[in-house]
This record gives C-alpha cells, structure tokens and sequence, in this order.
C-alpha cells in the first residue's frame, strides 16, 4: 500500500486503555493513564460519546469542550484518519481511546497506529485490561499457542463450520481458539457450539471480566450440556481447547 501522508512527525501517538466495566478505572488503569490524559488535547475514539464520558469519570480536572475528538470506528474512511493525523498542530500529541478495554485489539484504532508509523510517529502502547488476554490467562487453556478471530459468522450454518474447524485446529495444532461474539446473540452462539463440538472439547466462557458480575468457567462440552447458562446482553468471550 502506498504512503498516505508524509513521513514527518515530531508527535506521539498514545494507545490509551479504557475500562471493561463501569466504576473499575481505581482498580485496572495504571496510574499513567491519568498522566497522559491529563496531557492531550486530542484523540481518535471508537464513539465520541463513550470517550468523552470516560474521561470525564476519572474527574482530571479537564474541560472536555476544549478536547478534540476524531471519529475512528469501522465505517471511518482511512483517508479521512490519515488527513486528521496531516492536520495535527506541530509537536501536538494524540491518543487512541478504544470503546472498551486495549486499543488496536479487536479494534479499529489499529488504522490510527498504522497510519502513525507510516509518518515516523512514536507509539506508546500504555498498559490496560484485554479482555482476550484475561480470558486466556484465566481460562487454563495454552496459552503458548492461541489465535483469536474475533466475530464468527452470524448465520446458524457459516457459523457451526467455523466452530467445527476450529476445534479441529485446536486438536491438530493444540492451540486455543479465541472467539466472541454480539452480547445479544451469545445465548445462540453458546448453543451452536454445545451442537457442533465434541463432547471432551474444553470450553472456557468469560464473562462480564472486571466486575462485581464476572464470570469465568472452563468445562468440557459434556458438562457444559448438564447445565444452563444465560449469557444474553453480557459481554463474553468464548475459548476452545
């Protein structure tokens, strides 16, 4: 791909973490979080709102109206990114506020990162909760080889393929397949793979990571089928292994 903006820049692109759940900034964000958002005067944002009222919660004292945000989400044209970071005033710095938890995975700020490396942009990664990293740590499942592909397929028949060929590279390649799914629709993805996967499969399902309400249980698909599970409306991420 060719170069879309000029490779000249003195600023620093931050990746900063948001929170998992509501209320938990004092618990999961680093203290370096604040330092840096105390600092910047403009960022690129999944959905403005959202972003806005993150930093708004975590009272740094700062007058959000005098902020300036960049839409970046999955419709965003990349042109029109690259001409926002092209527009950055000389020696400013910006951030990239995902719309729940790490930046750049599962995430569309990954376009604002790139672009940035093109101009010769420092990127400073800053550390925050994943919730795909935390559902591996905590699920038991290998974690020396995994692979996480994000949405399955929505439709009932695409989506029970793609659950039966991970489970066979989980087998051939023994590497845990990370999945997830629209919160509304888990319930039908969760019975989906009770249908497809064989019954000594190890299924780990993480939910709701960070708060009061969180979830995590691993059990093969024998014992997941024994029992019954709502996961309708709660953020979750499903493993395989």
């Amino acid at each position: 791909m060719s170069e879309i903006i000029p490779k000249v820049s003195p600023s620093t692109l931050f990746l900063i973490p948001t929170v998992l759940a509501e209320g938990t900034s004092q618990q999961v964000l680093s203290p370096q979080v604040a330092d840096v958002l105390g600092t910047l005067d403009y960022f690129f944002a999944e959905e403005l709102r959202t972003a806005r009222r993150f930093i708004s919660s975590l009272r740094l004292g700062r007058v959000i109206e005098e902020m300036t945000f960049y839409e970046l989400n999955k419709k965003t044209p990349e042109a029109e990114t690259a001409a926002q970071l092209r527009r950055l005033p000389a020696g400013k710095d910006i951030g990239v506020l995902s719309e729940a938890g790490c930046p750049g995975v599962a995430d569309p700020g990954a376009v604002a990162v790139r672009l940035a490396h093109q101009v010769g942009m420092k990127v400073v990664p800053l550390v925050g909760p994943s919730s795909v990293l935390l559902a591996l740590m905590a699920s038991g499942l290998s974690g020396q080889s995994f692979a996480f592909h994000g949405y399955l397929p929505i439709d009932q028949a695409p989506r029970r393929k793609a659950i039966v060929f991970l489970e066979r590279e989980m087998r051939e390649f023994g590497q845990t397949q990370i999945f997830m799914e629209t919160p509304f629709r888990n319930n039908h993805m969760m019975e989906t793979i009770l249908e497809a996967c064989q019954p000594d499969t190890l299924l780990c399902v993480a939910s709701n990571l960070t708060s009061p309400q969180e979830y995590i249980r691993t059990q093969t698909i024998r014992q997941w089928k024994t029992q019954k599970i709502d996961l309708h409306k709660q953020p979750t991420i499903f493993l395989l292994g």
